[in-house]
């Protein structure tokens, strides 16, 4: 993986604020697990924002005196931020599809995330063949890789 960038990668398109990834993929609170996408390279790369707060419920009860942000929803920003990229890449055709989960692999969890933290999620598209595609992606905060894992989708009509 690339190293964290301070300047928007070449061929990037800019940013997406909350308003436009919530235009691009059907995610709501409380599951919408990525507040800014950042750094997109169509067809190549994206880096998602998390702003981990204590106000998310889950905290409530993971854990209630040593809140952590759980590894299942890590995964899960990754993905969306995965989404957001193959949104960009796709532009109109994307209008109206779904990206579904197929695998995960090679899953690691280094550090726990906490109530504070930024995660920055770097994906990166290893390949694609028709309707699959294929990630790779680590989170980071504080420029320290806290998760990694590779991942594959299949892009569908609701």
């Amino acid at each position: 993986m690339d190293a964290t960038a301070s300047a928007e990668a070449p061929g990037s398109v800019g940013a997406y604020d909350i308003a436009r990834i919530m235009q691009a993929i059907p995610h709501r609170f409380p599951f919408l697990l990525v507040d800014r996408v950042v750094d997109i390279v169509p067809d190549r790369s994206a880096v998602g924002i998390k702003n981990v707060t204590i106000n998310e419920n889950f905290f409530q009860g993971h854990f209630p005196t040593h809140p952590v942000f759980p590894g299942v929803l890590i995964i899960e920003s990754m993905a969306q931020t995965a989404a957001v990229l193959v949104v960009e890449t796709l532009g109109p055709s994307a209008a109206g599809k779904l990206v579904y989960f197929m695998t995960v692999d090679e899953a690691k969890f280094r550090k726990p995330v906490v109530p504070g933290d930024q995660m920055r999620v770097h994906v990166q598209k290893q390949k694609q063949r028709g309707s699959i595609w294929k990630f790779e992606a680590e989170a980071k905060v504080d420029g320290k890789v806290v998760a990694e894992a590779t991942y594959s989708a299949m892009i569908l009509d609701k």
